[in-house]
């Protein structure tokens, strides 16, 4: 028996008041019939018309653009960026709330995951309730920083380049991003036409004059000779592998952090806000306090950074080990800790490699896992290691709740957590928690 095909609802609108704000750059809303909508564009507390972007009859709920404001929120800005808005570029989310408000939003965000996932309010958490800017990036109402240094755009079939619309392969052009880091845009990557290529990312280390593209050509594309407004080294990912492979220049950018130069390779990891690095290091450090002859794991170590920070803190006689599935970073992290004989930095799967360590006690360990978050399983064998404090980086706060519950079922509570907007005007926020083992009764 066939069903009947659900009825699409894109394109309808409808006039709501708007709810609190969501994990995932939108706010909730509801219609008079009770209809879940996501609303973007929007802000808690305002009156708007939403049209449905994505969503059929019977949906549990339905993705919205917010088209008209009936009632503005006194936290309302004109959005600074013009490819910002509904049907635009989908890169920000919050070009239309002033810089205060974005950050407010953003712990909202965090309470609300810390609650549900994790059973926690802020004061059980240990934290403040702020989300922190970033060193430099407090800007009057109505502008952006221009912070990210690494940025990818989407190149259009006829070779214009641009940034994708929100949950889409189409490709909005656009002609300065404003918050392209300016080492991005002395590129001048928005100029040209790339026929052949689907994308183009752009890399500018912090505390180097280094600069980078990474080309993807579209499937049987030949690569463009690139000629742009600054040197640069390009490097293009191959069609069969997907491996990342050097065209010209170096293969490796250096940015500096932490009172070191770190090689980067082949467009590998490293905390795209320019203050981000030194920012996490200090807070990490100040969290953990390492003690000379500590014993530390630095888990998802990528090129290194906090495994030379502990190392620098442990001394001689303390070791740091450091696990990093992609092999590229970990060559990365072994060329940048050379001088460090009690580092050593082991490839592979932070689930399989620990394990086969045998290692059962250590002092200190960090963690900065992918958005997915360590897991259950990850964590109950590092609470098993008996550290005298954990440190958790975290990107997605939701992961972070559901690991923290995780570590509450294995014995450790917060001692102390922060949050960090390194990630202005999209819906990513930083934290870090340190954790210790709860006392017996808590």
């Amino acid at each position: 028996m066939q069903t009947e095909p659900k009825k699409s609802l894109v394109g309808e609108e409808y006039e709501v008041e708007v709810g609190p704000v969501a994990h995932g750059g939108h706010c909730i809303a509801r219609t008079d019939e009770g209809q879940v909508l996501f609303v973007r564009h929007a802000l808690p507390g305002e009156r708007v018309v939403a049209r449905v972007t994505d969503g059929e009859e019977g949906d549990r709920f339905l993705r919205t653009d917010a088209v008209e404001i009936r009632t503005p929120s006194k936290d309302r800005v004109e959005a600074p960026c013009p490819f910002s808005g509904p049907g635009k570029c989908g890169g920000c989310d919050w070009q239309h709330a002033a810089p205060g408000a974005q950050r407010r939003l953003k712990a909202d965000v965090i309470t609300e995951q810390l609650a549900r996932l994790a059973g926690l309010t802020p004061e059980e958490a240990r934290w403040d309730g702020t989300v922190e800017p970033a060193p430099g990036d407090k800007v009057p109402k109505g502008e952006v920083p221009a912070w990210r240094t690494r940025v990818q755009y989407a190149v259009a079939p006829d070779g214009t380049p641009g940034l994708r619309k929100h949950r889409s392969h189409e490709v909005q052009p656009v002609d300065h991003c404003l918050i392209a880091a300016p080492g991005v845009s002395e590129l001048g990557i928005e100029k040209r036409d790339w026929p052949q290529i689907a994308t183009v990312e752009a890399i500018a280390a912090t505390g180097s004059n280094d600069r980078q593209v990474v080309l993807t050509p579209r499937p049987g594309g030949r690569l463009p000779i690139v000629e742009l407004d600054k040197p640069v080294s390009v490097l293009r990912v191959h069609e069969k592998d997907g491996g990342v492979h050097r065209v010209h220049g170096r293969p490796f950018v250096r940015e500096r952090a932490a009172d070191r130069t770190w090689r980067v390779g082949n467009g590998g990891f490293w905390q795209v806000h320019p203050k981000a690095a030194d920012l996490l290091v200090e807070a990490v450090m100040q969290g953990l306090m390492p003690k000379k002859g500590d014993m530390a794991l630095d888990l998802y170590c990528g090129v290194g950074l906090f495994a030379g920070a502990l190392a620098d803190r442990v001394g001689e006689k303390g070791a740091v080990l450091g696990i990093e599935s992609s092999k590229r970073a970990v060559e990365d992290a072994r060329h940048n800790l050379q001088d460090l004989d009690r580092v050593r930095i082991e490839h592979g799967k932070v689930d399989q490699i620990l394990p086969r360590t045998g290692i059962t006690d250590v002092n200190l360990i960090v963690l900065d896992p992918p958005r997915a978050g360590a897991g259950r399983q990850t964590v109950a064998h590092l609470a098993s290691l008996n550290a005298r404090r954990i440190a958790y980086v975290a990107c997605d706060p939701a992961a972070l709740a559901r690991d923290l519950k995780y570590f509450a079922e294995a014995g450790y509570a917060p001692r102390r957590m922060r949050a960090f907007d390194l990630f202005p005007v999209t819906h990513h926020v930083e934290c870090v928690v340190i954790l210790e083992r709860a006392a017996k009764g808590s």
